[in-house]
């Protein structure tokens, strides 16, 4: 059976579709559930909720849905800093 797949420039319908909306690379839940029940939850990069917010943002004015750690390396590369000025990555 062939993976679904899904480009970087592709809306949350097709992503929807292609049955990826609760996986890796546009949701962590499914890890930290895992992560959780194997008591390891320390051993998991969860996204800081500016990613959250930077996608949705992104998804408001272009339409499309872009993964998380898509939208988090480039907020990086763009020099993202916390509210004390400290640079992420």
């Amino acid at each position: 059976m062939k993976k679904p797949s899904v480009s970087l420039l592709s809306t949350r319908d097709e992503v929807v579709s292609a049955g990826l909306f609760s996986s890796k690379p546009y949701s962590v839940v499914s890890d930290v559930y895992t992560a959780m029940n194997r008591g390891s939850l320390d051993n998991i990069h969860i996204p800081h909720s500016d990613v959250y917010f930077v996608r949705a943002a992104l998804e408001k004015n272009t339409g499309f849905y872009f993964p998380l750690n898509a939208v988090e390396e480039a907020m990086k590369v763009e020099g993202w800093r916390d509210r004390k000025g400290n640079r992420y990555g």
